[in-house]
């Protein structure tokens, strides 16, 4: 049964006169509902009541090696130049290479307890490991493709078919942004160059276009163009802005599906307000020694990752609802198949200080228990390599032992859901569909993924398509 609010984001006032063989029937039908005109970008109450109201997603870009990270495996190191045995219950390439010749590579790295939920890291993740009383860890969820651009988009967008809308874009549709002047989801870009899918994996899809992501690019310029022009005054681009809203609004008025249009409308009077807000958002002068430091500042390795944590904290800090950062691009993706030994350190270095520094600066202002930050990537790697000759081995694509972890907003720090086999390979036991992390993200955020629906073509389409499991073993 539908509700007022299914009413409001199925159909606009105009599509519902449009559409409605009753007319002013149908008009008088919505003012019973309370339908508004308002921005597609003010905030929405939440289905039910959670501690999030902001989130960090951080998508590590290639497949990161989770038996290098956060899986300590004691097998990996007996087996070690042995040929692993056989997957059991998987299919594709990871079945095909695990029965072809290979060898097990155990890691280069030792592991340690850390904190009072006694968590396994890696000493490649010395700062991170100082945080893992805040997270909530998910070992052995499976992706639906063992391919990095099918991979990619199911991460961001819980589909391997390029169209679909991105999670920023469902949570900002699910609930608006508290900030007008500001976009409600931002996207930081590695520096190295765009990610697979590109601005895809941050877009709509069916989703009206107001809730795409805003790229801020790296440099003294995030937003292109941003600045008013010299010889251009405020009050005549105001002039301008609001002939040409006129016009549009006129040309809107005689027809229907105007989705697109009245998000670039929307777009340019936010970009007109941002004008006097966004400088500030990034300009990092005011911030202290200390808190840039806490952030890696001090360190060009660690500096560029380091400004995207701290330009994400200033965002939540401000009411921006979801902010993306996307670390790995080209020749510098977490996709090693080989040298892992030479690149995986240099991956880890840069984010390592930076994330540890985003959790403990959000901690000490009070921000954590509002935000939710999220650490994923597409796939995990395999225990072996098959290339039996070189010196330096590396690790393939693993669509079955994904891992990631949660922090802050309504998460139970220090909690664990799943296991993988003893090779890292999957699950021990029952898999973890991706679509049971969205599910949760979501729940975390507010969001009922089963009330979050878009009519698209004749089918009410979700984030998690047929549905997924919450995961409320993660969830305080």
């Amino acid at each position: 049964m539908w509700t007022d609010r299914d009413v409001r984001r199925v159909l606009s006032r105009r599509d519902w006169l449009c559409n409605s063989y009753l007319g002013l029937g149908g008009l008088a039908a919505m003012d019973l509902l309370g339908a508004t005109d308002a921005s597609p970008m003010a905030p929405k109450p939440q289905h039910h009541p959670e501690k999030a109201k902001s989130c960090i997603f951080l998508f590590m870009e290639g497949g990161v090696s989770q038996m290098d990270t956060y899986e300590y495996k004691p097998e990996l190191w007996k087996h070690a130049g042995k040929q692993m045995p056989k997957a059991e219950r998987t299919t594709g390439e990871l079945a095909t290479f695990s029965a072809a010749p290979n060898r097990v590579i155990a890691p280069f790295w030792d592991f340690k307890q850390y904190g009072q939920s006694g968590r396994w890291i890696s000493s490649l993740l010395p700062n991170i490991a100082t945080r893992v009383d805040d997270m909530a860890f998910i070992h052995g969820l499976k992706v639906d493709n063992n391919n990095h651009g099918p991979a990619v988009y199911h991460a961001l967008t819980g589909n391997i078919i390029p169209g679909g809308a991105s999670v920023g874009a469902w949570v900002t549709y699910g609930l608006g942004s508290e900030n007008k002047d500001l976009p409600g989801f931002i996207v930081l870009g590695d520096r190295r160059g765009a990610t697979i899918g590109g601005a895809g994996v941050w877009g709509s899809g069916y989703l009206p276009a107001a809730y795409q992501g805003t790229l801020f690019r790296n440099g003294s310029a995030p937003i292109v163009d941003l600045n008013r022009r010299a010889d251009t005054s405020e009050s005549s681009q105001r002039a301008e802005l609001d002939l040409l809203k006129w016009v549009n609004e006129r040309h809107a008025a005689e027809r229907s599906n105007t989705g697109e249009l009245e998000a670039r409308i929307a777009a340019w009077e936010l970009a007109f307000r941002m004008q006097t807000k966004a400088p500030e958002l990034v300009e990092l002068s005011k911030e202290s020694d200390a808190t840039k430091n806490l952030y890696g500042m001090d360190d060009p390795v660690t500096e560029p990752f380091g400004k995207q944590c701290l330009m994400a904290r200033r965002m939540v800090e401000r009411g921006v609802r979801f902010v993306k950062l996307l670390h790995g691009a080209g020749g510098d993706r977490w996709d090693d198949h080989g040298a892992i030994q030479e690149r995986l350190p240099i991956h880890c270095r840069e984010v390592d200080k930076p994330i540890a520094g985003l959790l403990a600066d959000l901690k000490s202002r009070g921000l954590l228990d509002s935000t939710l930050v999220v650490w994923v990537s597409e796939m995990g790697r395999t225990p072996f390599d098959n290339n039996l000759t070189t010196d330096k081995p590396g690790r393939d694509h693993n669509q079955y032992g994904l891992v990631s972890w949660m922090a802050g907003g309504g998460v139970k720090a220090g909690a664990t859901y799943g296991q993988t086999d003893d090779f890292s390979v999957r699950a021990a036991n029952e898999e973890v569909p991706l679509r049971d992390f969205h599910a949760t993200l979501l729940w975390l955020m507010g969001l009922d993924q089963n009330r979050l629906t878009y009519l698209h073509s004749g089918r009410y389409r979700k984030l998690t398509d047929i549905g997924g499991r919450v995961i409320k073993e993660i969830i305080a």
